[in-house]
């Protein structure tokens, strides 16, 4: 088994076992990994397929929580966005975007994680909600940032971890679902892909797995303070790449 293999089993286990935990999180965590193995545009589509992968693994678990009405604004938002997103992408330093997210999260995160405040959101409603999902879809389209968003917007409105993992998940499948179509719509998926789907799916699975059975132990509390942390991470993440 060569080192390229060893790096793409190890990332799909790394991705799946993130997504299953928190919902989100495969490119941020498998492509740390997978750049060292495949070329950009195959490890892109490769994030893709093991996301939705992992998302419907783990959908089951947390059906009971998914209210359509809660979540239907987000998913008509994010799809309106997408296109503009995309249609920004001449006009706007995707760099730029980057460090700007990047500077969001991460001040928010810290601000979180260090201090004793959790500020709550009961206003606006759906209005506000499709607002978020419209932002999250232009982001995704312009910059493949479409969880970031909503993800911090769901802790703000105080729901429980089963509730808010609903929301980001239920936003997250969709959207990568219509950017896995769109790539495949648009030719862009590389005929390497295929050998590195067989060797990532079972890592992707296996780690979704066991990120799930440590979800339902943690209460809400903890799971705040994972996802608080992943997010920082990504927001690190993307400030690095954007310097």
């Amino acid at each position: 088994m060569t080192a390229d293999v060893l790096l793409i089993i190890a990332g799909a286990f790394a991705g799946g076992l993130v997504n299953g935990l928190t919902g989100f999180g495969t490119g941020m965590t498998a492509l740390v990994l997978w750049l060292h193995a495949l070329p950009v545009t195959v490890a892109a589509t490769l994030v893709l397929v093991c996301s939705v992968v992992a998302q419907l693994q783990s959908l089951p678990s947390i059906w009971h929580a998914l209210d359509w009405r809660r979540l239907a604004p987000f998913l008509i938002g994010g799809l309106i966005g997408i296109p503009l997103g995309t249609w920004l992408l001449v006009m706007v330093s995707v760099q730029a975007v980057k460090l700007g997210v990047g500077i969001v999260v991460t001040t928010y995160c810290t601000v979180m994680l260090l201090g004793s405040f959790r500020p709550t959101v009961h206003w606006g409603g759906r209005i506000a909600d499709g607002i978020i999902g419209l932002a999250g879809g232009i982001l995704g389209g312009l910059a493949g940032l479409s969880g970031a968003l909503p993800t911090i917007w769901a802790s703000l409105r105080n729901w429980g971890k089963d509730a808010r993992r609903a929301v980001f998940q239920g936003f997250n499948l969709t959207i990568l679902t219509v950017s896995l179509m769109a790539h495949a719509a648009a030719g862009l998926v590389p005929a390497e892909l295929g050998r590195a789907v067989l060797f990532a799916l079972p890592g992707t699975l296996i780690g979704a797995f066991i990120g799930q059975r440590i979800y339902r132990r943690l209460d809400d509390h903890r799971y705040d303070r994972l996802v608080l942390a992943i997010l920082l991470v990504a927001g690190l993440t993307l400030l690095w790449s954007s310097l």
